[in-house]
């Protein structure tokens, strides 16, 4: 199933001050209706269906070249530009029938352009809503005492029990909204009460207070706050990824060395350093996360002062250049591949090694054995070969 969003854009927003609609007027560097695409665009929705004014042929020009976009006029009511959009999905729904490329789109996000501070995890919860029913909305229950009043004065009060503010987007099982659409005689407050006038039941999901309507002029300085802090969160956490591969063949010896920890086994690794594999599948992993090459580049095997070198060294180096660069190492996952010797065993103490060389805790550090079936040069026992990720985090 596909699911789709429709963003109504047609209004004119008088009570949000002078000038242009609400919808077009400059909110932290973009317009209102950029943030609100951008939310919904971050949470995979396509296609959006944009409901826009007849006048607004700026606007029109400004979203012609955009591929995930429909464009459609609205009408005279928010009802009427309600409809022209849903009819607008259903043609494209008839357009694409019969194409393997293309799902038919069952669900629909209902959203107002005025509220930009919608977020991903709001959105994500009407859409697993709709799986288990033909309507969902999100709202926020009243907590505030309420009054009733007149020239100023108080005039009584209303009990608030089972009141809420509702909120959108509001979902809908596509063809469910479209016939209620259909069947209503216009002015409605919301899409919720068209749904409900239809017989359709409409789940309450838990709205968030920040997905406010901008209507008045001071809710711009309360909407830029909103997105500050969101778009604060957003890049504040700088996280990455690295993966790391060696291997090293077998000659003559009595051990290998494997994560720092010495095994006894009939041959040994042959390498420039200490041949350890593991370790050095980790530290490339790190170099990775951070865009700053491999050990070869750090660590040169043509240097003398690198030959039988512990390979703790090249590791220290490059957690130490990762805490220098502003990182924290999150944790490191290893895998060594051989038929021998046998890893697990020893994968503690391994653990354990590498935990205080990285300076993180033992359960941050993973390592893990398979075999390759005795295929290839590790399955004929001519070498060890090890893969490595490392996850890093800068506050």
């Amino acid at each position: 199933m596909t699911t789709a969003a429709l963003i109504v854009a047609a209004g004119r927003g008088t009570r949000a001050g002078s000038g242009l609609p609400k919808q077009w007027r400059a909110l932290k560097g973009k317009r209102v209706i950029d943030w609100t695409l951008q939310a919904f665009r971050d949470s995979g929705i396509s296609p959006i269906v944009l409901v826009l004014s007849p006048e607004d042929r700026g606007a029109w020009d400004s979203f012609a070249a955009d591929s995930d976009l429909v464009l459609t006029a609205g009408g005279a009511e928010r009802s009427i530009s309600v409809q022209n959009g849903l009819i607008a999905l259903r043609d494209l729904n008839r357009a694409q029938a019969g194409s393997a490329h293309n799902l038919p789109i069952s669900k629909v996000l209902i959203h107002d352009a005025a509220r930009p501070c919608i977020s991903q995890a709001l959105i994500a919860s009407i859409i697993e809503a709709l799986d288990h029913g033909a309507a969902a909305a999100p709202a926020v229950a009243v907590t505030d005492a309420l009054w009733t009043g007149a020239g100023g004065q108080v005039t009584g009060t209303q009990d608030r029990s089972g009141l809420f503010a509702a909120q959108t987007p509001q979902g809908f099982q596509l063809d469910a909204i479209l016939a209620a659409h259909a069947s209503h005689p216009g002015g409605a407050a919301d899409d919720v009460e068209v749904a409900r006038a239809a017989g359709l039941e409409v789940a309450i999901i838990a709205g968030e207070p920040d997905n406010i309507k901008i209507t008045r002029p001071e809710d711009f300085a309360r909407a830029a706050r909103i997105l500050e802090t969101e778009n604060k969160m957003d890049i504040s956490l700088d996280v990455r990824l690295g993966n790391g591969y060696d291997v090293h063949r077998f000659g003559p010896g009595d051990s290998v060395i494997l994560c720092g920890v010495e095994i006894p086994h009939d041959r040994s690794l042959q390498g420039h350093s200490d041949a350890d594999v593991g370790m050095h599948a980790v530290t490339d992993a790190i170099y990775g996360a951070l865009a700053q090459g491999d050990i070869g580049q750090h660590f040169p095997p043509s240097d003398p002062q690198w030959k039988g070198a512990a390979s703790e060294i090249f590791l220290r180096h490059a957690a130490d250049l990762a805490r220098d660069m502003g990182f924290q190492i999150s944790n490191v996952d290893c895998t060594l591949v051989c038929e021998h010797p046998k890893i697990g065993p020893h994968a503690p103490q391994m653990r354990s090694v590498m935990a205080e060389i990285l300076g993180i805790d033992p359960t941050r550090v993973s390592i893990k054995a398979t075999t390759s079936e005795r295929l290839g040069f590790t399955g004929r026992s001519e070498g060890i070969a090890s893969l490595a990720t490392a996850a890093l985090v800068k506050p």
